[in-house]
C-alpha cells in the first residue's frame, strides 16, 4: 500500500476505471451477450497495459508537492478526461448511439447526476450495471475526496466551519495538514470503502430480499448510496420490491444528510453526536415540514373531491410525500409509487418547484449529494436570525452556542458567496441553453437538474418529461461541464484557477 503513495491520483483512478471493466464483463459473459463482454474486457485490458506502460516511465520521477490543489486538479480530470475511457464499453457495446452521447451518460453516472439519454429497456443488463457501477464509484470517490482533498483546502462546505480552518483547534483535520496528499487519499480510502460497500452490499441483500430481481436490487443499492438516481427499470416505483423497497431505500438515504452518519473523520459541529450536527436536524425538519405542508394542502383541495374520508390514500400519499421529499433532498430523485397517487388523491397538480428547490437545498457536506448544501443554508438561516435579532436589538451581542458564532461572523459570508455562485452558474447555463433554442421552463430544469447532481428531476420537475436525446451536441456539451461544476462546486474551480495557490 506505501508504493500506491508516489502513484499520480488521476494514474491510480484510471486504473481502479480499468479493473472494474472486467465486473460488466463478466456479467455480460453470464448472460451470453458476448460482444458486449468483449467490449468490456478489451477496453479494460487497454486500460491497464496504459496505465502499465504510462507508471514505468513515470517511476523514479519526483513528485512536486502543491498542498493538495494537484490532487484537486487530478479529480477535476477525473470529472472531465476519465468519461472518456469510461464511455468506449459502453459506446463498443451498444453499437447504436453516438460517442458524444456515450460521453454525457459516463460524464452523468460519475458525477453522481443520473441522467440518461436513454430508455431502460433500450439497454441490457449489463449496461445499466455498468452505469449503476460508475455512479457507485463517483459515489465512493467524493466520500474519500471529501476529506483527503477538499477539507485540508477548506472546500466543499468545510469553509462554513471553524474547525475546518488550517491551524484552528485540535481536530482530526489539523493532523493531516503536513501529510503527504495521497497518503491522506490511501488512508482515507482503507477507512470509507469498506463502510460503503458493505452498506450497499446490506442494502442489495434486503431488496432481493424483498423482491427486486438481483441485477434490479444491485442498481438500486449502488444508486441509493451514490444518490445517483440511477435505475434498470425507470424507477424504484417500478421495482417489485414495492412499499418495503422504498422503506428500506428510505433509511438509507438518510447517510446522504451528514457524514456523521458513518463517520467522523470530518467535524461540523462543535459536540458530537447525530443529534447535535446542525445538518442533520435542519434536514430532519424539512423531511417532517415539506410532506406536512404537501399533505395539509392535499387535503384542504379533497374537500373540493369527496376524497376527505379516504384514511387510506392519505396514509399513501403522506409516505409518498416523505420519501419523495428525502430523496429529492438527497438529490438521489427517486420517486415513490405513492408520489402518482398524491395528485390523483388531492386533483393538484405536480409541485415540481418544490422538487427544485429541495434540489438546490441539497444534502449533507462531505456525502455523496449535490446542491448547495445543508450546512450553508443553515449558516444563512442563523444568519438571518442574528439580523432579525439586531433590529430588535441592535447594540445586542449574539450568543453563540457551539459555532454557531462562527458561521454568523465568517461562515454565512462565505456561504452567500457561494449561493450567489451558483446562482450566476445557473444563470449562465440557462442562458446557454436558451441560446441553442430551449425554452424557459426546459432550460431552468435542465440547468437546476445539472448544477445539483439530480438528472431525475428532468422527469419529475417538469409538466411534460424533457427528452435529453432530442438536444442538440451543443446543449449536452453545457450540459456536461454543467454537472462537472455542479459536482466539484464553483469555489473549487476558482481555487484551480488562482496561480497563487499553486506555489510551493
Amino acid at each position: 500500500m506505501e508504493r500506491l503513495r508516489h502513484i499520480p491520483l488521476f494514474l491510480a483512478l484510471w486504473g481502479v476505471a480499468a479493473l472494474s471493466m472486467y465486473v460488466p464483463a463478466i456479467h455480460a459473459v453470464l448472460q451470453e451477450r458476448f460482444a458486449e463482454s468483449r467490449a468490456f474486457f478489451y477496453a479494460g485490458t487497454l486500460g491497464l497495459f496504459a496505465v502499465v506502460l504510462i507508471g514505468i516511465t513515470l517511476r523514479g520521477r519526483p513528485r512536486r508537492k502543491r498542498g493538495g490543489l494537484g490532487e484537486l486538479f487530478a479529480l477535476f480530470g477525473a470529472f472531465t478526461v476519465l468519461p472518456l475511457f469510461l464511455a468506449l464499453p459502453f459506446f463498443e457495446g451498444l453499437k447504436t448511439t453516438s460517442y458524444a452521447n456515450a460521453y454525457f451518460e459516463m460524464v452523468s453516472s460519475l458525477t453522481t447526476t443520473g441522467a440518461t439519454l436513454y430508455l431502460p429497456d433500450r439497454l441490457s443488463d449489463t449496461m445499466h450495471l455498468w452505469r449503476a457501477q460508475v455512479g457507485w464509484m463517483g459515489g465512493l470517490l467524493m466520500w474519500i475526496a471529501a476529506a483527503a482533498i477538499l477539507a485540508p483546502l477548506n472546500l466543499g462546505g468545510f469553509e462554513v466551519t471553524a474547525s475546518a480552518e488550517p491551524g484552528q483547534g485540535d481536530t482530526p483535520l489539523d493532523r493531516y495538514e503536513r501529510s503527504d496528499a495521497m497518503h491522506r487519499i490511501l488512508r482515507s480510502a482503507r477507512a470509507l470503502t469498506p463502510i460503503y460497500a458493505g452498506l450497499t452490499a446490506v442494502l442489495w441483500i434486503c431488496l432481493v430480499v424483498a423482491g427486486d430481481r438481483p441485477l434490479v436490487g444491485l442498481v438500486h443499492a449502488m444508486s441509493t448510496m451514490a444518490t445517483s438516481g440511477i435505475s434498470a427499470v425507470g424507477g424504484v416505483q417500478n421495482a417489485q420490491s414495492g412499499m418495503v423497497g422504498e422503506l428500506l431505500i428510505f433509511l438509507f438515504l438518510f447517510f446522504a444528510l451528514s457524514r456523521l452518519t458513518f463517520s467522523s473523520d470530518t467535524i461540523t459541529t462543535a459536540r458530537t453526536g447525530l443529534h447535535h450536527d446542525p445538518e442533520f436536524r435542519f434536514g430532519l425538519l424539512l423531511i417532517i415540514g415539506v410532506p406536512l405542508v404537501l399533505f395539509l394542502r392535499h387535503w384542504l383541495a379533497a374537500f373540493e373531491v369527496d376524497e376527505v374520508e379516504n384514511l387510506s390514500a392519505a396514509l399513501r400519499s403522506l409516505w409518498g410525500g416523505v420519501f419523495t421529499v428525502l430523496s429529492f433532498l438527497s438529490t438521489t430523485g427517486f420517486e415513490s409509487a405513492a408520489w402518482q397517487d398524491v395528485r390523483d388523491w388531492s386533483g393538484l397538480g405536480n409541485p415540481g418547484m418544490i422538487l427544485l428547490g429541495l434540489a438546490i437545498t441539497g444534502g449533507g457536506v462531505a456525502t455523496t449529494a449535490g446542491g448547495v448544501k445543508l450546512l450553508r443554508v443553515y449558516a444563512l438561516y442563523l444568519n438571518g436570525l442574528r439580523e432579525m435579532e439586531r433590529l430588535v436589538h441592535p447594540n445586542s451581542v449574539g450568543r453563540a452556542r457551539g459555532q454557531s458564532r462562527r458561521i454568523r461572523r465568517k461562515g454565512a459570508f462565505v456561504a452567500w458567496v457561494f449561493f450567489m455562485l451558483f446562482a450566476i452558474s445557473l444563470a449562465a447555463v440557462m442562458a446557454m441553453l436558451a441560446m441553442l433554442g430551449v425554452g424557459f421552463e426546459q432550460a431552468t430544469i435542465l440547468a437546476i437538474a445539472s448544477l445539483s447532481t439530480t438528472g431525475p428531476l428532468i422527469q419529475a420537475a417538469a409538466e411534460h418529461p424533457i427528452a435529453l436525446a432530442d438536444l442538440g451536441l451543443a446543449a449536452k456539451l453545457i450540459l456536461c461541464g454543467a454537472m462537472i461544476l455542479g459536482r466539484l462546486e464553483m469555489l473549487a474551480i476558482i481555487a484551480l484557477l488562482n496561480p497563487a495557490l499553486w506555489r510551493d
